[in-house]
């Protein structure tokens, strides 16, 4: 398969590349760097991307800031970072990605583990990974018909990134990013769509 990868740089798209870059060609995609780049935030900027890297096979987005602090200290403005990167970019690529997947192809997004299980200063997270959640679920039923599959990959806190995130998620059992990246294995060469893979 012919793969794009947003976010390949990050921790966690590392492992989703070394994971299926062993039987699959991974384009890897970011804001900074990579095969080729894309703001998420933009929306010729992913439409430039796909022109630049053509049809493919699947499209895997492993990438979105948040806000993270006390609701009672948070503004709209830094609520809408959550929004503006994180649930529309993702968005904004599946939009545009739609019309330019093989039949067959599938798209792969990614949620957090707080969408389902809120933490301390993390309104802005759970907002954002259950919208981005249901917004798969209702997709998925307009894509399966022209033979186009969606699924969001909802990890847990990573072991790699206890250093940064660790403090939010006190009693949470971390999962490694090899562990995550089976989950965006499964969605790109399975068969189930509308699915949110949990790797908690």
């Amino acid at each position: 398969m012919k793969i794009l990868l947003v976010g390949a740089s990050g921790t966690l798209g590392q492992a989703v590349a070394a994971t299926l870059g062993a039987h699959h060609q991974i384009i890897r995609a970011g804001r900074h760097g990579g095969d080729a780049r894309v703001d998420l935030t933009d929306d010729a900027s992913v439409q430039a991307l796909f022109a630049e890297v053509g049809t493919v096979d699947a499209v895997i987005a492993t990438t979105g800031r948040l806000h993270f602090g006390p609701l009672a200290e948070m503004s709209t403005a830094q609520f809408n970072l959550g929004l503006q990167d994180k649930l529309l970019g993702q968005v904004r690529l599946s939009l545009v990605a739609q019309h330019h997947l093989n039949t067959g192809g599938s798209i792969t997004l990614t949620s957090g583990i707080v969408a389902a299980h809120p933490i301390r200063d993390g309104a802005n997270a759970t907002a954002v990974n259950a919208a981005l959640e249901g917004f798969v679920r209702g997709a998925a039923c307009e894509l399966l018909p022209r033979g186009l599959r969606i699924n969001v990959v909802s990890p847990n806190v990573l072991v790699e990134s206890m250093d940064d995130y660790g403090a939010y998620f006190p009693g949470f059992e971390a999962v490694t990013a090899q562990r995550a990246s089976l989950a965006y294995q499964r969605s790109v060469e399975g068969v189930q769509s509308g699915q949110v893979f949990n790797v908690w």
